[in-house]
C-alpha cells in the first residue's frame, strides 16, 4: 500500500486529527483526561464534540453512535444524524458535548442478569475518551461504557477499565518501593485471532452453520490436516484478496494488524495485531471480528468464528498476549540489566504465578462458553486445567534465588545450522509451549485458552484483577519493610506456596491430568462446571475489594453466562432435531427404498443373483435410521423437559443429558453419510466445505 504511514488511522479521530481540529488549550485538556484521568469540563467537551463532528463530516459521515460492548459478547450501536433545526426552522448539523458524553439506549433490551426489570428501561452510555472515536461507513463511532439507571455496569468495557485502574494503582505502589518514578502502569495486549473462511454458497446450504455457527453433522473428509501442508502454506489468491482488503480497512481504523497466515486446519487462518493498551486492544479485536465477517461477504466467503466449526480438525482459539508497561516504556516482565531490575522482574513474575494459582477458577471462567467447551482439552487447544509455563531457565532462577546473589541472565546461545553462508541464529533462553494455557514467552505472558469468538475483555478483567490483588498484598508487606532480603524472602515463600501451578511439560498428556488432580488444581471441563465458582466468596471478596465488580454485578454475570450456555445448546439441539426430521431421515429412507427396488428388480431379472452389496447397505442404513429415530425422539422430549429447571440445574441437565444424546444422534447420521451417495445427501459435506476455495 502506498504511504502506509499517512494512510494508517485515517478514519480515526486520533491525536493528529485532534491537533488539527481543536484549539491548543482544548487539546491539552483532552490529553490530560486521556493520559492522567482528569475530569473533562463540559465546555471543553462541547469543543471536542464540534471538532469530532466537523472532522467526521469532512470524511463523509452523516450520523454518530455511542458504540458499546454489552454482555452479548458483540458490539451495539444506535445511529443518530448530525441533523437539527435552527431557530428559523432551517436544517443545520449539530453535535453537542452533552450528546458526546452521554447517550441513552434501552437498557431493558440487553442482558442484565436481573439487574433490570423489563419495565425499567433507562440505561446510559458514557464516553470513554481513552479510546479514540472512529468512522465506520458513514457513522462516527464513539467508544463508550454502558450502565444501568442505578449505575451498575451492563457491559464489558466498564469492569475492564476498572481492572486497569486497579492494577495501575497496585503496580505503582510496588514500583515506588523500587524507586521507579512511573506515573502509570498499563496492561498491554496483543491478540492473535484464528478463523475459518468457507464459500458463502455452501454456507447457505448448511442449516447448522447458519443457526449455530458450526456443523452439527458431518463425516470426516478423506483428507484433513494429516499432512500439515496448510500451516504457513501459500495463501490462495481468493483468500489473499480478502486479507488485502481486510488489512486496508483495519489500518484505516488504526488497528495495527501485522501478521497473517494459514493455520493448521484446512480453510483456517490467523491474524495477529501489535500490542496496544488493553482497553484499545479489546475495542480493536471486537472491530476486527466484525470487519472480518463483513469483508468476507464481499468476497463470496463466510468467516466462521466458532471455536469448533468442524469435527476432526483443529478448532479456532484466540491467544491473549499480556504484559505490563510503564508510561516511560519499562516492560515489567523484561529481565533488565541491573541486579535491582532482576529482582523487580522476579517479584512481578511471582505475583503473576500466585495470582494464577489463587484465581485459576476465574481464569477458566473468563474463557467459558458453550462453543469453547468443544475446543478446550482437544489436541489443538490447552486443557481446561490452568497452569503456568515459565521454561526451565526462569523456573531454575526462581527456585535458586537467595539473598547474596542474583542469577544473571544467561548469555544467549547460538544455533549453528551447518551451512557456511547462513548466519548463526540467536537461540532464546525460553522455549514455547503450545500445550500450556498460560505461558511466559520472553517478556510477556500468553493466555491461550480463549476461544476465537470470545471478547478478550473477560480474560483481561480477571487477569488484571487477580494480579492487582496480589500486588496489593506484596505492597502491604514491603512498603514499610523494604530490603533486598525482604523481597527475596517474599519471593521464596510465595514460589514455594504456589509452585503447584508451574508446569513445563506436555499439557495434552493424561499424565498431567492425573498429576494436577494430586496437586489440587481445578479441572473444570465445561462451562456448567466452572460458572458456580464466579460467585464463590473468595472471588467475590477479591473482585469487590479491587473495585472491579459489585456483588450484584457478579451475580448478574453468573446468570447471563448460564442462560447463554443453555440457550446456545438448546438452539443446537433444536436445529439437530429439525435437520434429522426434515432432511436426513427422509433422504436415507428414500435411498433405502431405491435400494429395495434395486434388489427386487435384480432378483426378478436373474433368479438366484447375489445382492450382497445392496442388502448390506440397506441393512446398515435401516439400523442407523432406527437408532437416529430413537435418539431424535429422546432429544425432543429432553428439550421440552429442560424448561422445568432453574438456570444452574438446567445447564447441568443439558450437559449431562442432552449433549450425550446429541453426540449419539450425530454418530448415526455421520455413519449414514459415509455410505450414502454424495449426490443425494441433503447438505454439502466436509470435503466441499473445507477444500472448495481455489
Amino acid at each position: 500500500m502506498d504511504n502506509l504511514e499517512n494512510y494508517f488511522g485515517s478514519n480515526v479521530f486520533n491525536k493528529e486529527a485532534m491537533k488539527q481540529y481543536l484549539s491548543q488549550d482544548a487539546y491539552k485538556k483532552l490529553e490530560e483526561t486521556i493520559n492522567e484521568g482528569k475530569e473533562l469540563e463540559l465546555d471543553v467537551a462541547d469543543k471536542v464534540a464540534v471538532a469530532m463532528k466537523n472532522w467526521s463530516i469532512s470524511k463523509g459521515a452523516t450520523h454518530f453512535t455511542h458504540w458499546f460492548q454489552p454482555m452479548t459478547g458483540i458490539t451495539a450501536e444506535k445511529h443518530d444524524g448530525f441533523i437539527s433545526f435552527s431557530d428559523d426552522g432551517s436544517i443545520i448539523t449539530h453535535f453537542s458535548g452533552k450528546e458526546l458524553i452521554k447517550g441513552e439506549p434501552d437498557a431493558s433490551s440487553f442482558p442484565s442478569g436481573g439487574l433490570r426489570s423489563t419495565f425499567e428501561a433507562r440505561g446510559y452510555t458514557a464516553w470513554d475518551p481513552t479510546s479514540f472515536a472512529f468512522i465506520k461507513g458513514k457513522t462516527l463511532c464513539i467508544p463508550t461504557a454502558f450502565c444501568s439507571f442505578g449505575g451498575e455496569a451492563l457491559d464489558k468495557k466498564t469492569p475492564l477499565l476498572r481492572s486497569m485502574d486497579s492494577i495501575n494503582k497496585q503496580a505503582l505502589r510496588v514500583l515506588k518501593i523500587f524507586d521507579v518514578k512511573a506515573k502509570r502502569v498499563v496492561p498491554m495486549v496483543g491478540a492473535e485471532q484464528e478463523y475459518f473462511l468457507i464459500d458463502a454458497d455452501l454456507y447457505k446450504k448448511r442449516k447448522d452453520l447458519m443457526m449455530c455457527g458450526r456443523t452439527l453433522f458431518g463425516s470426516p473428509s478423506p483428507k484433513g490436516q494429516q499432512l500439515d501442508d496448510h500451516y504457513f502454506g501459500t495463501i490462495k489468491p481468493r483468500i489473499q484478496s480478502f486479507m488485502n482488503e481486510l488489512n486496508e480497512t483495519l489500518w484505516k481504523l488504526g488497528i495495527p494488524a501485522k501478521t497473517e497466515h494459514n493455520e493448521v486446519a484446512p480453510a483456517q487462518h490467523e491474524l495477529a495485531s501489535i500490542y496496544e493498551s488493553c482497553n484499545i486492544a479489546t475495542d480493536h479485536n471486537q472491530l476486527t471480528m466484525e470487519i472480518m465477517q463483513n469483508i468476507a461477504e464481499k468476497h463470496g466467503l463466510v468467516c466462521l468464528l466458532h471455536e469448533k466449526p468442524f469435527a476432526g480438525v483443529n478448532g479456532s482459539g484466540k491467544h491473549n498476549n499480556w504484559s505490563l508497561m510503564t508510561d516511560d516504556g519499562i516492560n515489567l516482565f523484561s529481565f533488565g540489566e541491573t541486579p535491582i531490575e532482576h529482582l523487580r522482574f522476579y517479584l512481578f513474575v511471582t505475583a503473576v504465578i500466585k495470582a494464577v494459582d489463587m484465581y485459576q477458577d476465574l481464569i477458566r471462567i473468563s474463557v467459558a462458553t458453550a462453543s469453547n467447551d468443544y475446543r478446550l482439552g482437544a489436541n489443538e487447544a490447552p486443557p481446561a486445567i490452568v497452569s503456568v509455563f515459565l521454561g526451565d531457565d526462569i523456573t531454575e532462577k526462581l527456585f535458586s534465588i537467595n539473598e547474596e546473589t542474583f542469577a544473571k541472565e544467561k548469555n544467549s546461545s547460538m544455533l549453528h545450522l551447518g551451512v557456511q553462508y547462513i548466519p548463526d541464529v540467536i537461540k532464546d533462553n525460553t522455549d514455547r509451549n503450545r500445550t500450556s494455557p498460560f505461558a511466559f514467552t520472553g517478556n510477556k505472558f500468553e493466555l491461550r485458552m480463549l476461544g476465537s469468538s470470545n471478547s478478550i475483555a473477560c480474560s483481561n478483567i480477571m487477569l488484571n484483577s487477580a494480579v492487582a490483588s496480589v500486588l496489593s498484598e506484596f505492597a502491604d508487606k514491603l512498603e514499610n519493610n523494604y530490603s533486598i532480603n525482604s523481597v527475596v524472602s517474599l519471593i521464596k515463600e510465595e514460589i514455594n506456596n504456589h509452585k503447584r501451578i508451574l508446569f513445563n511439560g506436555n499439557g495434552y498428556g493424561d499424565e498431567w491430568v492425573n498429576e494436577s488432580e494430586k496437586l489440587g488444581l481445578y479441572n473444570l471441563k465445561t462451562t456448567p462446571d466452572c460458572l458456580p465458582y464466579l460467585i464463590s466468596q473468595k472471588n467475590i471478596d477479591m473482585l469487590v475489594k479491587m473495585n472491579v465488580f459489585s456483588k450484584q454485578e457478579l451475580y448478574a454475570r453468573y446468570h447471563i453466562q448460564l442462560e447463554n450456555y443453555s440457550e446456545s445448546m438448546l438452539i443446537e439441539a433444536r436445529t439437530m432435531v429439525e435437520m434429522v426430521n426434515k432432511d436426513y431421515l427422509p433422504t436415507i429412507s428414500k435411498y433405502c427404498g431405491e435400494l429395495s427396488m434395486s434388489i427386487l428388480s435384480k432378483k426378478h431379472a436373474i433368479e438366484g443373483i447375489t445382492c450382497s452389496y445392496e442388502e448390506s447397505i440397506l441393512l446398515e442404513l435401516s439400523n442407523l435410521c432406527s437408532n437416529a429415530l430413537k435418539y431424535v425422539g429422546i432429544l425432543e422430549k429432553d428439550i421440552i423437559k429442560s424448561s422445568i429447571y432453574e438456570l444452574q440445574e438446567k445447564s447441568f441437565y443439558i450437559k449431562d443429558k442432552i449433549i450425550p444424546t446429541m453426540n449419539k444422534l450425530r454418530k448415526c447420521i455421520d455413519s449414514a453419510e459415509r455410505i450414502c451417495p454424495e449426490d443425494i445427501w441433503p447438505y454439502p459435506g466436509y470435503s466441499k466445505l473445507l477444500f472448495s476455495i481455489i
